[in-house]
């Protein structure tokens, strides 16, 4: 075999500071002008890699695809995205910073780092005079962070016909692989009450926050009784003056599930809420929903795992708590895994960053992979 550990290390230079000028590309989700920026930094870099590309326009921010190989052959499909948790100006505050080996910064971890990764892989692979055992295609998608709302249905058609999903996430802590995930889904309560004084005339008027706050005790009972489930008020809102009796009120909830079957039990009591004082409305919507990826595939390990010691790598596979787009094809039953990406910390925290060391040598391992798979 070629010797993609030796090329990728000649390349690795570059690859630190290939990473650094994209995560000066600040790209909050949602910030369509932000995200297409570097979408077309990353559809010219594809192309010069030989690759055949395609935008796919959403008014939230571009979804990119890029083929390696075309037909309609048995394909592996790469999972990666560029929108990040950080709002513009983040680099004001926290900046770009390489120094013993680590590069921190927003969005280096989670995950510019990987999409370096898989370039760095297929620049490896063209130096190295090899091709990829199969066609490849590599989808990178512009909303992850918020559950992939318009993206979905794109992970989802090109996973039509793929032999193996990789995941271009960040890894487990020590390089481990992820072979599962937890299920993911974010609802909205919304509850509608009755304006009036609240003064002179607060018997005609229904507080929709009064309501809001029954409602998450009745959600915190549904939840005592699903041990396994993991869940999180994370925003509540509603109101506007003291004096007015709340008409309106919100809150989102975060939920984690370990398997359908939980996740559909626990979506269904959710959407039975009811009222509990005369007047109000409630109402509960999904916004976004992963299903929970439960059954690692041992094969696709092991695959990976010959072909991390072809590299010279141990590798190692287990489940993780976070969702990822690798979900959709994991739970669909397509061979799966994730945590391509570099080593590091940190994501969405302050402390974000990378072991720099680690660009190369993720690269090499898919390399490999997609020498072989």
């Amino acid at each position: 075999m070629a010797d993609f550990s030796g090329a990728a290390a000649g390349l690795a230079e570059g690859a630190v500071a290939r990473l650094v000028a994209y995560a000066r590309h600040e790209t909050p989700t949602g910030d369509a002008h932000a995200l297409n920026a570097l979408a077309d930094v990353l559809e010219e870099r594809y192309r010069e890699l030989g690759a055949q590309t395609e935008r796919v326009a959403q008014e939230t921010g571009d979804h990119l695809v890029a083929r390696w190989g075309g037909g309609d052959a048995p394909h592996v499909l790469l999972l990666g995205h560029h929108d990040t948790v950080w709002p513009r100006g983040t680099l004001d505050s926290m900046p770009l910073a390489e120094e013993d080996g680590v590069l921190r910064g927003p969005g280096v971890y989670d995950m510019k780092g990987g999409l370096v990764v898989a370039e760095l892989a297929f620049e490896v692979l063209r130096r190295s005079g090899t091709a990829p055992a199969r066609p490849v295609r590599l989808v990178v998608v512009a909303d992850e962070e918020v559950g992939s709302p318009t993206a979905r249905p794109l992970v989802e058609a090109h996973t039509a016909g793929a032999v193996a999903v990789l995941g271009l996430e960040s890894p487990h802590p020590g390089g481990a692989l992820k072979s599962a995930r937890l299920g993911s889904t974010r609802v909205r309560i919304e509850v509608a009450g009755r304006a009036a004084h609240a003064a002179l005339d607060p018997e005609s008027g229904v507080s929709a926050i009064d309501e809001l706050v029954d409602q998450l005790y009745a959600v915190r009972e549904i939840m005592a009784a699903e041990p396994t489930v993991l869940c999180n008020v994370g925003t509540v809102g509603g109101g506007g003056r003291t004096n007015v009796v709340p008409d309106r009120a919100a809150a989102d909830v975060g939920l984690r599930f370990t398997d359908v079957a939980t996740q559909e039990r626990v979506l269904a009591a959710l959407g039975r809420l009811t009222p509990v004082r005369a007047g109000a409305e409630v109402g509960v919507r999904t916004l976004t929903s992963r299903p929970a990826w439960s059954d690692p595939d041992d094969d696709l390990l092991a695959r990976v795992a010959e072909a991390g010691a072809a590299v010279g790598q141990e590798i190692t596979g287990r489940p993780a708590a976070g969702g990822a787009d690798t979900n959709t094809a994991g739970a669909a039953g397509i061979p799966t895994l994730d945590g391509f990406g570099p080593l590091g910390g940190g994501a969405h925290a302050p402390d974000e960053r990378i072991e720099t060391a680690s660009l190369p040598a993720r690269a090499a391992l898919l390399a490999s992979v997609l020498a072989t798979l």
